[in-house]
């Protein structure tokens, strides 16, 4: 078995052992794949060397989406992919082509933060 296999197992037993969420784990990992998407593309715009981190959280948030992912749920989850993905992406330009520096740093902390809470759920 491929260590990322393995380590997506592992990762899912660890959710899988946290309290319940409002939101269906599907859900959760649809909206971080539409984050991890939105910025991966925000990075190739604006060359960006942690573009390689992002892909790969990407890829594996996927993987976990994947494993998760009920039957007959794929037009759900793809709506909830979209969704995050054009949310990241607008605060995302909202962050970095803004004439108000106010409204940029708010911007900016609530990407970050999406893509942070995204993040945790790739390191446990």
């Amino acid at each position: 078995m491929s260590s990322l296999k393995t380590t997506t197992r592992a990762g899912l037993l660890l959710l899988l052992a946290l309290p319940a969420r409002a939101e269906p784990l599907e859900m959760q990992f649809a909206a971080c794949t539409g984050r991890f998407s939105a910025l991966m593309e925000h990075q190739w715009l604006l060359p960006d060397p942690a573009v390689e981190q992002t892909t790969r959280r990407r890829a594996a948030m996927i993987s976990l989406l994947e494993a998760v992912m009920p039957p007959d749920t794929g037009r759900e989850v793809l709506a909830r992919r979209i969704e995050a993905k054009y949310a990241q992406a607008v605060l995302l330009t909202r962050a970095t082509f803004n004439d108000d520096p106010e409204d940029a740093r708010w911007a900016a902390t609530r990407a970050e933060a999406a893509i942070a809470s995204c993040a945790a759920l790739l390191t446990g």
